[in-house]
């Protein structure tokens, strides 16, 4: 058979994801304090950008700069009046300040422990061993090694690496060093006195009795009443199962938001929230390069794609936050009487409702609403939180998902403890108001708060 060559004509589309596109997109998602950090890598990387300065020396900010200069000027002649020009405080003994209340920061848990660790007595192995298990503690102050792995990593007998572990069970916060939540509870059972209590006997052998509330049975098989039961479950449900919860050795993280969302003689208004976000500008001096017959080839193509990434650049920014303010308002449009009325009002709402509205693809708005916080007059949301799914009520209308889970939470905060409702009773209650539910969604709800199911929630006494 012979083989031959033809040409055919084929018409096709395709998209093709140019930097730039991919820029633009990446740019959508960013939440504010990342747009922050992304605007600063390109100041360092791209010499054709600059922070435009100038823009900010209004006459308002004028203003507030020179009474900030006073204030300043009035801060440091207080100062010299108490420190000196030697830095040395004009302290009277009861006015000098405590030395806790010159700290920086709070201690972590690990200072918090080998502090204790150096303030006990404990011999060269033992000290040894003791910052070796300090230092291997999961977030929640647990050990997960057990004795013969840690005398094998750190090199000394068993018997030394079990007193030291005895000596760090005794630390503050109590129940720190514990191998599992058994071992925790006992610790803090011991440090209360109650060894061979019926806390101790319940938590040796009922916890998960205890967990499902199963009174009666742990009565019987302890021999002892139901009233003794309950309140050993109450000092038990009191201890702290998680000790090292308090010594975070995170900073906290604030929600700054993006957009505010503000009521002006009940018109809500959009404002973008562009504090601290660099304005960018093109710079003059390497622009002028570019034009100069002193600048060599190599040198002018450089410059020229640096301007071409810093206009894109520009742009893309305008065009992000145009787009954060459109869907916002849109938002808002649809939400107006969540931000009058509460969590109640809200309405059913999906990513289609307000890409229609404003003309955009889905992806888009998902992108836009990503990692995104408003202040409202209602408080400071996720923009994800303004999208639900409708539950039906008995008239035809529809109610929010997240309406109805807040019914739920209200339900359960009024419920008789000592009769809990069922999810079924829930669902009842929840169809007597208008809206209707199935139970498995009532579950699922519930579960979704966080809250126990009925048989856990009851309270005997």
């Amino acid at each position: 058979m012979a083989l031959e060559l033809k040409q055919h004509l084929k018409l096709s589309q395709q998209l093709i994801m140019t930097p730039q596109l991919q820029q633009a997109i990446k740019l959508l998602q960013l939440s504010r304090i990342e747009l922050q950090d992304y605007i600063t890598e390109e100041l360092q990387s791209n010499p054709l950008l600059e922070s435009d300065t100038a823009s900010f020396k209004d006459a308002e900010t004028q203003r507030l700069q020179r009474e900030n200069e006073e204030l300043l000027k009035s801060k440091w002649d207080a100062y010299l009046e108490t420190y000196g020009r030697d830095n040395v405080p004009y302290y009277e003994d009861e006015e000098r300040p405590t030395l806790e209340s010159t700290a920086t920061r709070p201690d972590g848990l690990y200072e918090h422990l080998l502090w204790q660790l150096r303030m006990n007595d404990f011999g060269d192995g033992e000290r040894e061993v003791g910052i070796f298990i300090i230092g291997n503690l999961d977030h929640n102050g647990y050990v997960n090694m057990d004795a013969g792995a840690i005398a094998e990593a750190t090199g000394r007998p068993l018997e030394v690496v079990e007193s030291a572990l005895e000596k760090i069970q005794l630390f503050d916060p109590t129940g720190i060093a514990a191998r599992d939540l058994k071992d925790c509870l006992r610790i803090q059972a011991r440090h209360l006195g109650l060894d061979n209590s019926v806390v101790w006997r319940i938590i040796e052998s009922h916890l998960e009795d205890l967990q499902t509330k199963n009174y009666d049975k742990i009565s019987h098989e302890l021999g002892v009443s139901v009233e003794e039961v309950s309140h050993a479950a109450q000092i038990i449900v009191n201890m702290e199962p998680r000790p090292a919860r308090d010594y975070s050795d995170e900073p906290p993280q604030y929600m700054i938001p993006d957009v505010y969302v503000v009521n002006l003689d009940g018109e809500f208004v959009v404002v973008l929230n562009e504090e601290d976000i660099p304005v960018l500008k093109l710079n003059k001096e390497y622009q002028g390069m570019m034009s100069s017959d002193c600048t060599g080839k190599i040198a002018r193509d450089y410059l020229s794609d640096c301007l071409k990434s810093a206009q894109w650049l520009l742009k893309s920014i305008h065009q992000r936050q145009n787009t954060l303010c459109k869907v916002t308002e849109s938002i808002v449009k649809f939400q107006r009487e969540f931000l009058v009325g509460g969590i109640s009002r809200l309405r059913p709402l999906v990513l289609r409702d307000v890409a229609d509205d404003v003309g955009m693809h889905e992806s888009t708005i998902s992108r836009v609403t990503s990692n995104k916080y408003v202040h409202t007059p209602q408080g400071t949301f996720e923009l994800k939180y303004f999208f639900n799914s409708g539950i039906s009520r008995s008239d035809g209308s529809f109610v929010a998902s997240q309406s109805v889970k807040n019914e739920i939470e209200n339900i359960i905060k009024a419920e008789d403890p000592k009769h809990p409702l069922s999810d079924q009773a829930i669902a009842l209650e929840l169809k007597a108001k208008g809206v209707r539910i199935a139970r498995r969604t009532v579950a699922k709800y519930r579960e979704l708060l966080g809250i126990v199911p009925s048989n856990r929630r009851k309270k005997h006494y």
